[in-house]
């Protein structure tokens, strides 16, 4: 009896040793997979065995459905950012030092992992914790990433992993060159060169022509001082009725104002700054006295009534404003 406890106890650390390997070669045989090819590619049964307990490592998993039939545009939209987190970490973790695989298990390869997981939507991410060796974790239960707000970026997600890693040195992101991009951007900078050097000589003349600006720049403050801002920040009607069965053009009170309100006001005020500018700019360099003195009556007749409406609207706006012009 004594004999064949001893041999047990003698042979219990050669089990021991034996299974520590076995452990270490499932890393090594997963690792080897994951470098030629990442994030690794899973099914049900290599699934299984990655995250089957005890495992010394860690293991981050993406469960996606890319398949058109399934409709997920989620899942097709961040596969190419998880693509680009496998290959940084092949890139900077060659030899597999942070002991962490990636893997991508689509649910026409893993139905019955989504069954068994009662999974309803995709994609959803799962850490799992090592279960033995220094860096094992008292509670090795999955660590489940739902992506409520949409695709994310392979920095976050590579943040989120680095999280429940232990500490050390971590890879980078690595985003290879989009030389295709490059490329249509040089080629469109190019055109446009060619193009403004071929067109200068038709476009600087309009460019640098003071009037076409003080056209712009006029048209610019009558319409933002006319209103145009407040319908858009306050989304006013465009008239209301009056009561009484008509429609109402202007509305009472300085916080109140309707779309076509805007316009008349800045067609008043376009029409006060235009006979101005005939007055001080057309009228002086008229030749024949006659019709620059109808010219200067005209346009003081304009400015006198436009002026003379401007200031009934403000009274409507104003119900106090006690003062007024002929003929409104």
């Amino acid at each position: 009896m004594k004999l064949g406890l001893a041999v047990v106890f003698g042979l219990l650390p050669l089990f021991c040793a034996a299974a520590k390997p076995r452990t270490a070669d499932k890393f090594e045989q997963f690792h080897e997979k994951f470098l030629s090819n990442p994030p690794l590619k899973l099914d049900d049964t290599t699934y299984e065995r990655l995250t089957a307990a005890p495992r010394d490592y860690t293991v981050a998993v993406l469960l996606t459905a890319l398949e058109a039939r399934f409709g997920c545009q989620l899942c097709r939209d961040f596969q190419p950012e998880w693509d680009i987190v496998g290959k940084s970490w092949v890139r900077g973790d060659k030899k597999g030092d942070s002991r962490l695989i990636l893997g991508t298990l689509d649910f026409a390869d893993g139905r019955g992992t989504f069954q068994k997981l009662m999974l309803q939507t995709a994609p959803v991410m799962m850490v799992f914790p090592p279960t033995s060796g220094p860096h094992a974790k008292p509670d090795a239960q999955a660590i489940r990433y739902d992506f409520t707000t949409g695709p994310q970026s392979a920095e976050q997600v590579n943040e989120w992993i680095i999280r429940y890693l232990p500490d050390g040195p971590k890879p980078s992101i690595y985003r290879p060159i989009n030389y295709m991009r490059l490329i249509t951007i040089t080629t469109a900078i190019l055109g446009l060169v060619s193009f403004f050097s071929v067109a200068a000589p038709y476009i600087i003349p309009i460019i640098q022509n003071r009037n076409l600006w003080a056209a712009i720049s006029l048209i610019i403050i009558l319409l933002f001082t006319s209103g145009h801002m407040f319908n858009h920040i306050r989304k006013v009607p465009y008239v209301a009725g009056d009561g009484k069965g008509g429609m109402s053009y202007f509305a009472g009170g300085f916080s109140n104002q309707f779309g076509l309100e805007t316009q008349i006001v800045a067609a008043m005020y376009g029409t006060l700054s235009f006979a101005t500018i005939a007055l001080a700019l057309k009228v002086p360099r008229m030749a024949d006295p006659k019709k620059q003195q109808v010219a200067v009556f005209v346009w003081g007749g304009v400015i006198f009534v436009m002026y003379s409406f401007l200031l009934s609207v403000f009274r409507v706006k104003n119900g106090g404003y006690p003062f007024y012009l002929p003929p409104f």
